[in-house]
């Protein structure tokens, strides 16, 4: 769903939004701004696409390169790019029937739910969901598509968090083999006071670069969401 000045207007210019009282609008629009963060981390693709770049970071021992801003703007154009199918499908079937007054404002957000809970559900370990269940105390639905957003959320943030640190394991895997490697040959060769990093960091630089690292890691992080 491509962000548009037509759409925007079009929901300014709705007779919903217009019955509204001023005040309420603005309060309405801040209260929804302040949301937006935490709907992009908790409903998207975004922390675990952010946690893998962070590991990779670590793992070659570049410091602080590329930068956290680089980091995170590239995390924001991954997700938009992995998300890109969910939210075409939201504008397709509910936002523009919505502002087309095809639909009214319960049906449209029931879909745009719908949608966004089934992309949740494919990402989400069934063990997350089960124990925020119990821990909510609500009985298991019948169907996977009746959890409640209050049991789905934390359970699909959850099972991010373990996707991650899982991808950002295996990413390590190779760079500590270099460490390894490259602290036997200096004490082999009897260079203990040298630290191991100033030959690894290199190396693994090196061998980041020429196995094309960052395209490799952006289509697995694209592909762990299919």
């Amino acid at each position: 769903m491509e962000p548009s000045y037509e759409l925007f207007e079009q929901v300014m210019a709705s007779p919903t939004w217009q019955s509204l009282p001023q005040p309420v609008q603005v309060a309405l629009f801040l209260g929804a701004l302040t949301l937006v963060p935490a709907a992009l981390v908790c409903t998207t693709a975004f922390t675990r696409i952010l946690i893998v770049l962070a590991f990779v970071r670590r793992a070659v021992t570049s410091q602080d390169i590329p930068p956290n801003l680089v980091l995170i703007g590239l995390a924001l154009f991954l997700t938009w790019f992995v998300m890109a199918p969910v939210w075409e499908a939201i504008d397709r079937e509910a936002l523009r029937p919505y502002l087309n007054q095809e639909l009214d404002g319960f049906s449209a957000w029931q879909k745009s739910s719908d949608m966004l809970r089934d992309f949740l559900l494919r990402q989400t370990r069934r063990q997350d969901i089960a124990l925020f269940l119990h821990l909510a105390g609500v009985t298991e639905p019948e169907e996977p598509r009746q959890t409640p957003f209050r049991v789905l959320i934390p359970a699909f943030v959850v099972s991010e968090l373990k996707t991650a640190f899982v991808m950002g394991f295996l990413i390590y895997l190779p760079f500590l083999m270099v460490d390894l490697v490259v602290a036997s040959v200096l004490t082999g060769m009897g260079m203990v006071m040298m630290p191991p990093i100033m030959i690894s960091a290199p190396l693994k630089l090196l061998l980041f670069v020429l196995a094309d690292g960052w395209t490799l890691v952006c289509q697995a992080l694209s592909l762990s969401f299919s």
